[in-house]
């Protein structure tokens, strides 16, 4: 009886572990005019928001914590990408508000999202 409860138990696990989704990653982040490009694994939940004139971006995924800069018009956009008891946090940030605009799609498996920034 117990070899069988053992057996059961292990099929459960094999099958438990077969059907766990993949934990969403974020991959990459290229730096366009304008702008970022983020590439994760597969498409993640987003919430977005303008908040006080700076762009923020929360993602059901994992990955680690990054900082960069990038130009909107000639003048300096900070980024920063931290890690949340929700997700991933995107942050952009500049002296003058800010409006974004994103977008996403698969690419060869990979899931694309760009976000495009412009001064408000």
């Amino acid at each position: 009886m117990l070899s069988l409860a053992i057996v059961g138990l292990m099929v459960g696990l094999m099958i438990g572990r077969l059907t766990t989704p993949e934990p969403r990653v974020l991959e990459q982040i290229e730096v366009v005019p304008a702008g970022l490009v983020l590439w994760f694994n597969e498409e993640p939940q987003l919430h977005g928001e303008h908040v006080d004139g700076a762009v923020a971006l929360l993602f059901q995924a994992e990955g680690k914590a990054q900082r960069g800069r990038l130009q909107v018009q000639g003048k300096d956009v900070i980024w920063r990408v931290q890690r949340s008891e929700e997700g991933l946090l995107v942050n952009l940030v500049a002296a003058r508000p800010l409006h974004g605009q994103w977008s996403g799609g698969a690419v060869d498996g990979r899931w694309r999202l760009n976000i495009s920034l412009r001064e408000e």
